[in-house]
């Protein structure tokens, strides 16, 4: 299904260089050279193909540092691609982001080189499960994470993410005058944002993403036990018992920036595994303590599924254009709130 094996050579040698500066610390350069004819086709057929690359903070090194051209979180990606003059988007992620790629660059061609990379939050979650709760809370807002389906955003109110949640039902609730709200369906998510919002009833849905879910308060107090004076940060996703023993807890938009702000001497972020690898050149006084669980569905995307995807434009993101609208009707909603 994909190209055959590419070689090495010192051209690719010479005009990778710069890129391997970036990713030396991961990569030992046998391996590198398995990897540098890939990233140098990539870039290649970029420029030729007109396509940019979004890649997730949870890609690893050589996606994330030697073939993105945007990079961050799930929405600033798809926000950022709307900018671009680019005719092809490649999802560097899972499917939902691709989907939400579409919903906003609806003329661009949007591709995922992987159409199985799924996510647990998303697939656990229907449309017609966002009927039956707006039937059982009648009246009540529904806030929808962006970690779900074009059909589930449609069906929702307004969409948040994991840095602006607590905001979003904070506006909702005073733009709709209402004392609850439903966050679906990341129920530690949820839990978070109650916490934050002692004021406010958020109803909750039985989700959650498969990765942040392993992690428990345990595992935190071991982690202090070794070093006490590791700072840890934690991702909203976690259980409720985790976000009680971490210094600090938010997305990984947000977890990025406290450590470039703060430069902890140690720390340890409980999310997924590529997170402290993208983040450690650029902050070389911080020590990243390595704590994590890897993401099945985020490394099904790889160097050469990618190339494979330029090469062939396969396989296209399509939304059905009476759903992206309504979804971006619920993104839209939650930019203005935010």
């Amino acid at each position: 299904m994909f190209t055959k094996r590419l070689e090495y050579t010192d051209e690719i040698g010479a005009a990778t260089a710069p890129l391997y500066d970036k990713v030396s610390d991961q990569y030992k350069e046998d391996h590198w050279k398995a990897l540098a004819p890939y990233v140098y086709e990539i870039n290649k057929l970029k420029k030729e193909k007109n396509a940019v690359i979004l890649a997730h903070n949870y890609m690893t090194p050589d996606i994330f540092h030697c073939v993105g051209d945007i990079l961050g979180d799930s929405l600033k990606l798809a926000q950022e691609a709307a900018k671009t003059e680019a005719d092809i988007i490649v999802q560097a992620g899972v499917h939902f982001m691709a989907e939400t790629s579409k919903i906003l660059c609806p003329e661009k061609t949007v591709l995922i080189p992987d159409v199985k990379a799924g996510c647990s939050l998303a697939e656990g979650i229907t449309a017609a499960d966002v009927q039956l709760l707006r039937e059982q809370y009648p009246g009540v807002p529904i806030i929808t994470y962006v970690n779900t389906t074009a059909e589930v955003k449609a069906a929702s109110d307004v969409c948040c993410t994991s840095g602006n949640a607590v905001k979003i039902a904070n506006a909702v609730a005073k733009e709709w005058g209402v004392s609850e709200v439903l966050m679906i369906p990341d129920q530690y998510l949820a839990a978070y944002v109650a916490t934050q919002c002692p004021d406010l009833k958020v109803h909750t849905y039985k989700g959650q993403c498969e990765v942040h879910e392993r992690f428990t308060g345990d595992d935190l107090r071991k982690i202090r036990t070794q070093d006490p004076k590791v700072t840890i940060l934690a991702h909203p996703e976690c259980p409720q018992d985790v976000l009680e023993e971490a210094d600090y807890a938010g997305s990984t938009a947000q977890m990025i920036d406290y450590v470039t702000d703060e430069q902890p001497a140690k720390v340890v972020l409980i999310t997924e595994c590529s997170m402290g690898d993208n983040i450690s050149k650029a902050n070389p006084n911080v020590e990243f303590v390595r704590s994590c669980h890897l993401c099945p569905h985020m490394k099904r995307i790889t160097l050469p599924k990618i190339l494979h995807s330029l090469q062939t434009l396969e396989t296209e993101i399509t939304v059905d254009p009476a759903v992206a609208a309504k979804a971006k009707e619920a993104v839209d909603h939650m930019l203005r709130l935010s």
